[in-house]
């Protein structure tokens, strides 16, 4: 899993091999997700010249004297350009600890330019068992020599003395350890030592409107983790990996609906359905991918026979999952009669 941003002068994911052209800091990046992340964040402030917040990102052990010492030896970079590698994580002692190959041109104010490498080791602490205040991901440690080859070619295969993980691997744990942090406390089939069943996974190829048709197609991973389940209902959160981004958690747009019956003391005939705005949800009811026409479908029962529901359909398209369909039953009269309330579906 390797991931490369330019942190001055070019958004997450550029892929120049040049310094930066366009001027300007880059766009803000925060992300503590995994520890990949956040090592592309730290370069990211430093590229910013928001040194506080590079300090910010190590724990306890701190990497100088003073932040003061620390921005001093930043007085002669203009910019930095990073590429992480595949982390491998290691537990002890209630926390996990995640070693992340690294390799960076700086950018001098001079033109100079100079490329190091190295590892750097993040630490989280077991966000279940922490107290009232909560302590992120941040940097433990890190260390970068000089190279004389080019920044991808500085990249370090692992870090430590284990086998370097697959990238494959590193995903899956990336977006296990998401899933737990994020929804320990809400997702009933997360167990109490944060163990999940095994997701459903996918790999989907795709192209941009803007891509050349001759190259090779871009692929992304997607993950479905059982969240809940009930005696007609089970719920879902999904997980997407791309090369360049990471694993991110995906939101799912809803319709806020207005729903209105013909009696006021009857909720078996409706008069109207109407959308008042969207919303968004880390959870799909009754949820399944399909490889075929590449979209996600759910199906939420409001009671055992189904007879009122809503259920959505959301297509992947360039990179993303868009709602395009979604169908309500509001009717409580024992019938199955769901009306569509959207629909921009124009597929099979």
């Amino acid at each position: 899993m390797i991931g490369r941003m330019v942190v001055a002068g070019c958004a997450l994911a550029c892929m120049a091999t040049s310094a930066p052209a366009q001027e300007g800091p880059p766009a803000y990046l925060d992300n503590r997700s995994d520890a990949a992340s956040l090592i592309r964040s730290y370069y990211n402030a430093i590229g910013r010249k928001e040194y506080a917040r590079a300090w910010g990102y190590y724990g306890e052990k701190k990497p100088s004297s003073s932040l003061e010492a620390f921005a001093k030896g930043f007085a002669d970079t203009e910019s930095v350009a990073v590429v992480t590698g595949a982390a491998s994580e290691e537990g002890a002692a209630g926390s996990v600890f995640y070693s992340v190959p690294v390799a960076i041109t700086a950018y001098g104010k001079d033109g100079s330019e100079k490329v190091y490498s190295g590892c750097y080791t993040a630490r989280l602490s077991n966000p279940q068992i922490q107290a009232a205040v909560f302590t992120p991901m941040s940097i433990e440690t890190g260390s970068l020599r000089a190279s004389d080859t080019s920044m991808e070619a500085s990249l370090p295969e692992k870090c430590g003395d284990g086998p370097a993980p697959s990238a494959d691997d590193a995903a899956l744990a990336d977006a296990r350890r998401i899933f737990v942090a994020a929804h320990a406390g809400n997702c009933p089939a997360i167990g109490a030592d944060g163990t999940t069943d095994e997701p459903e996974q996918h790999r989907i190829a795709y192209r941009y409107k803007s891509d050349d048709p001759n190259e090779q197609e871009q692929e992304v991973r997607l993950f479905r983790f059982n969240c809940s389940s009930s005696a007609y209902n089970e719920s879902h959160v999904y997980y997407l990996y791309q090369r360049e981004g990471g694993v991110r958690e995906l939101q799912f747009a809803e319709p806020e609906l207005d729903i209105r019956y013909e009696r006021e003391d009857s909720d078996e005939k409706v008069e109207s359905i109407g959308i008042i705005g969207y919303t968004t949800s880390a959870e799909l009811v009754n949820s399944f991918y399909d490889d075929a026409s590449r979209t996600i479908t759910s199906a939420a029962k409001w009671r055992g026979i189904a007879d009122a529901s809503s259920s959505g359909l959301w297509m992947f398209r360039e990179g993303q999952f868009t709602l395009v369909k979604y169908d309500v039953d509001a009717s409580y009269n024992g019938e199955i009669d769901p009306e569509t309330v959207l629909d921009f579906h124009t597929g099979p």
